[in-house]
């Protein structure tokens, strides 16, 4: 079992200590490119060593500035291919437009369908992606997709005896599949909350199913950006759940609002994975804890590279 073509590991600019790790768990130098962002707001990219006949990596996930970061990636797999790469995986930690998934409404554009043409139309030979919101969205594509999960990383955090009395709190029905993994993999019971949207951008608790008296609660979700998952514990309080909260949430996209709402008291700690680069400012806060999903990338990146199945890995989802 093997690949006769050479294992690459390249990065765009969007999370290069992450690439770093990989590679360095791999034994695989990274790859030596070069992005430029011209005056003009265009991006230029460069292959600056022959990749013909190798099997190229390319990190790159699409956080903010997402735009840039995904026209970047765009172009790094048009560049591998017109230099005759022998196959081109995209790995995205971070999806973007995963939100878009579906039409809410009439005359909507399905963007997370859009990013996957996209990729295609550029002849991309396969896709790696982390916690994609809508678990469907495999389906937009015709070339393999690998759906990893920060599952086993993030519920590893919560092994310790400190969370025997813990219970798992999904943030609303859609989510409940993914709480109950989680569950599952803690050995620990399972709560859901139930909300009513009151406006566009409200919606307010009306109920909490399942038993949280005197437990501590793990509120678990696959996106965090404004925060709003961080506000309205007081349900859980009125359950009769203890007043320290703490969350599970893969990626962090971590707006200022967020880190605003941090400072509630209740609020013990916010594990997230590192799928997105993060600033200073996040990965000192006294709260959040930042996890890594750098070796399940590598044996995943392995596993691919040298044909061996990936289902033991994305069963861990």
């Amino acid at each position: 079992m093997g690949s006769h073509h050479p294992l690459r590991i390249f990065t765009g600019t969007a999370n290069c200590p992450l690439a770093a790790a990989v590679a360095r768990i791999l034994d695989t130098p990274l790859g030596k490119c070069t992005t430029t962002h011209l005056k003009d707001t265009e991006i230029h990219v460069s292959i600056d060593e022959v990749v013909r006949d190798q099997d190229v990596f390319i990190i790159q996930p699409c956080s903010a500035p997402v735009n840039d970061n995904l026209m970047e990636l765009l172009l790094y797999i048009d560049a591998f291919r017109r230099a005759s790469a022998h196959e081109i995986t995209a790995v995205m930690p971070y999806y973007p437009y995963g939100r878009q998934e579906r039409m809410a409404k009439g005359r909507e554009a399905i963007s997370a369908k859009v990013v996957a043409t996209m990729l295609e139309t550029l002849h991309v030979g396969r896709v790696i992606y982390f916690d994609v919101h809508a678990p469907a969205t495999q389906g937009f594509f015709n070339v393999p997709v690998d759906p990893l999960s920060a599952l086993a990383v993030l519920a590893a955090h919560f092994q310790t005896p400190e969370f025997q009395n813990a219970v798992i709190v999904s943030p609303d029905v859609g989510r409940a599949k993914f709480a109950d993994k989680y569950a599952e993999t803690l050995g620990l019971p399972l709560a859901l909350m139930h909300k009513r949207r009151q406006s566009f951008s409200q919606t307010e608790v009306s109920h909490v199913v399942g038993d949280i008296k005197g437990k501590i609660p793990i509120i678990i979700d696959d996106v965090i950006a404004g925060g709003s998952v961080l506000t309205q514990l007081d349900a859980l309080v009125d359950a009769g759940a203890k007043p320290e909260v703490y969350f599970a949430i893969t990626h962090g996209v971590l707006l200022p609002s967020a880190l605003e709402r941090l400072e509630n008291p209740m609020i013990k700690q916010l594990v997230i994975s590192d799928t997105i680069m993060q600033p200073p400012e996040v990965l000192n806060h006294p709260k959040i804890v930042v996890r890594s999903v750098a070796d399940l990338l590598a044996q995943a990146i392995w596993c691919i590279h040298t044909g061996a199945s990936i289902s033991a890995l994305i069963e861990k989802a």
